[in-house]
């Protein structure tokens, strides 16, 4: 039986996410095109014959950190490197060139003493392709993979040489009683993460980085439906605007479908009541 940590490093918006989700087969993180779409590591259980893999999903480390929040995501990103793991996944975007941010990166993954996986996402995309600068990091690394995320191609291949790596131990009891493969999220933070998704996924290129979201009340109604009391918080007035939209179109907008992803994912018919509001310093008081 194999059971280990596997740490998946990389810039923003490498797959990371969309990695862990379809290996496991469950949404456990949100995925968005924008860059500082995780703002925190995300740990998820992956269960099978073969064993246990607790796959941690790290923000993307940005090169240079414009605002508090990037440098606090750095620095959890960071911190979640330097806990103990078994394995490191490096996952690269051949669609995008090399820059000072994937050099960063490199970096912190030359210094982890563990054994690593070069893994090439985004295979399924050739239309613009820079992998020739990435060609010399073959050298480095004892195992090479190229996958798609998006598209689930060559994930077995990479899972088996990930098993493999992995130290034999007896199966973890508390893991194995987990009903949800989200190991490191209570149901308030994950409801909340759903709705920021929605945000990052409808909103023009500026206002996500100035949003979050937080859920105030779960509560099971008599009528079986779940009752979610929820804020969006934005730093600025004019934002608050454009996310409530005329008429309030866009916050009706937001929670139709913030409302359909939450009721899917926990099974159960949803009313959410979800305002917004205006707090900025939100960034502080919830990334400390």
């Amino acid at each position: 039986m194999k059971h280990g940590t596997v740490l998946l490093v990389g810039r923003p918006n490498v797959g990371k996410s969309t990695f862990v989700n379809n290996v496991i087969g469950q949404k456990v993180a949100i995925t968005s095109p924008k860059p500082q779409t995780t703002r925190f590591p995300i740990r998820g259980l992956y269960t099978e014959e073969r064993g246990q893999i607790v796959f941690v999903d790290t923000p993307g480390i940005f090169g240079k950190t414009k605002d508090e929040l990037s440098k606090k995501i750095n620095e959890k990103t960071l911190k979640a490197v330097n806990q103990a793991v078994d394995v490191v996944v490096y996952m690269v975007d051949h669609t995008r060139k090399r820059d000072f941010e994937e050099a960063k990166v490199l970096g912190i993954v030359r210094k982890i003493d563990k054994p690593k996986i070069l893994v090439v996402n985004k295979v399924d995309m050739t239309e613009y392709s820079y992998l020739p600068q990435y060609k010399f990091l073959e050298d480095e690394f004892n195992y090479v993979f190229s996958i798609s995320a998006l598209k689930k191609l060559h994930i077995k291949p990479l899972l088996a040489q990930i098993f493999d790596l992995l130290p034999e131990k007896a199966a973890d009891k508390d893991l194995e009683t987990s009903v949800y493969p989200l190991l490191n999220m209570d149901s308030k933070t994950f409801i909340a993460e759903l709705i920021r998704e929605k945000v990052f996924l409808m909103m023009g290129e500026e206002i996500p980085y100035t949003t979050t979201a937080v859920v105030d009340e779960i509560a099971e109604r008599k009528n079986g439906i779940t009752y979610i009391k929820a804020r969006i918080l934005t730093t600025h007035d004019r934002y608050k605007k454009m996310l409530i939209g005329a008429g309030a179109r866009k916050i009706k907008e937001l929670g139709s479908y913030a409302r359909k992803e939450i009721a899917l994912a926990i099974g159960k018919k949803v009313f959410l009541d979800l305002t917004v509001e205006t707090d900025p310093h939100w960034q502080e008081t919830l990334y400390s």
